[in-house]
């Protein structure tokens, strides 16, 4: 008699992605990254522990929060053994995270207060844009741009790879 699916051990990346909402393709990205882990039977398929379930929707929620995919890598190399988030663990990851969260919504309704009069850029407004950067007085600073970046989070971190594309006016 075939074992229903919730009681099997092992998963194969179709249940997974099923069950999780995540796409086949992400859950082979996600494990290329080292978010998570799969062993191959003899016939070369993909099984995931239950586990991994508890672990897509740790990195789901992260990244929803804008975690770049590598702190959330960190975060879950720091958990012992590997082993899934527990509610204490989300809770300890989660106030490190916090400054950053804080800082994000911070800039986020700056740039919402900033464009209230912006019409788009083309940019129509210029002589009342916040954002405006006549003649590139801005660029000692460096680069993007540089009225929208918070300090500290929008610095360009060595160990990530992920490119921002820069803002409007900069």
């Amino acid at each position: 008699m075939p074992q229903e699916a919730w009681k099997r051990k092992e998963l194969t990346v179709g249940q997974v992605a099923q069950r999780s909402g995540v796409a086949v393709s992400a859950l082979h990205f996600y494990e290329r990254q080292g978010l998570i882990r799969s062993r191959r039977t003899a016939g070369n398929q993909r099984r995931y522990t239950r586990d991994t379930l508890r672990r897509l929707a740790f990195i789901r929620v992260s990244q929803r929060v804008g975690i770049p995919l590598a702190r959330i890598r960190t975060a879950l190399e720091s958990l012992p053994d590997e082993r899934t988030p527990t509610a204490q663990d989300w809770a300890r990851l989660s106030s490190t995270w916090r400054t950053e969260l804080n800082a994000r919504i911070e800039q986020l309704q700056r740039l919402r207060d900033d464009l209230t009069d912006c019409i788009g850029c083309g940019c129509l407004s210029l002589e009342r844009c916040v954002l405006s950067n006549p003649h590139d007085e801005l660029a000692a600073q460096g680069p993007g741009p540089r009225r929208l970046l918070t300090p500290g989070l929008d610095d360009p971190a060595p160990e990530t790879t992920d490119q921002r594309p820069t803002g409007c006016c900069a």
